[in-house]
């Protein structure tokens, strides 16, 4: 009789690798991309760094665009965590939601990722979109889930977008805890909000 454990079943999609191995080829594409930029960073360069053929980094990640969204999706998921967002008293959601993206954004590494071209602002989007979204539907849940979830995120790519990306002078001399008290209301209403019948 055979008891070997019956062989795990294929994932679709990259494949995900060894994580050790992901952990330090990402590691290593973070600090080029910091010190050199998405352009001047090449895949050869990051291999050497981690010690890695470059052929293991184009099957695990497809390409340099590839590999620089999971950087950016690391960065994004270390500080964005959606589980711990979504976690604890209801009430305080709108506050937890705002001290992500500041705590995200204010940290002066991820700002120089973001500053990196297209390849950076295609991330965000995915994330906002596929991640933020996507959860905080499951998360409300009912009819209204998809709009509600939608004012929300709509709230937080404003906040990002004038404040980070593209700054207008008053929302970017806002100091994190006066960005929270201006739009912890508006989050509010955001998470409440019900369609109106037409």
């Amino acid at each position: 009789m055979n008891n070997a454990a019956p062989a795990p079943a294929r994932t679709r999609g990259r494949p995900r690798g060894n994580p050790p191995t992901r952990e330090s080829i990402v590691s290593a594409a973070r600090a080029l991309f910091l010190e050199r930029g998405y352009r001047r960073t090449t895949l050869r360069a990051v291999a050497g760094v981690a010690g890695v053929d470059p052929a293991l980094i184009a099957y695990h990640f497809g390409s340099k665009k590839g590999l620089f969204a999971d950087v950016m999706q690391f960065q994004c998921a270390n500080a964005l965590a959606v589980e711990d967002v979504l976690g604890g008293d209801p009430a305080t959601l709108p506050g937890r939601l705002i001290d992500a993206v500041t705590d995200l954004w204010e940290d002066a590494d991820f700002r120089r990722l973001t500053g990196q071209g297209d390849e950076a602002a295609e991330v965000i989007r995915e994330y906002l979109e596929h991640e933020l979204l996507a959860r905080l539907v499951e998360f409300l849940g009912g009819r209204e889930a998809t709009a509600r979830a939608t004012a929300v995120v709509t709230v937080l790519g404003g906040l990002i977008y004038t404040r980070y990306l593209n700054p207008l002078p008053t929302p970017a001399t806002l100091t994190p805890s006066e960005t929270r008290r201006v739009l912890i209301p508006t989050l509010r209403a955001a998470l409440a909000t019900r369609p109106r019948t037409v």
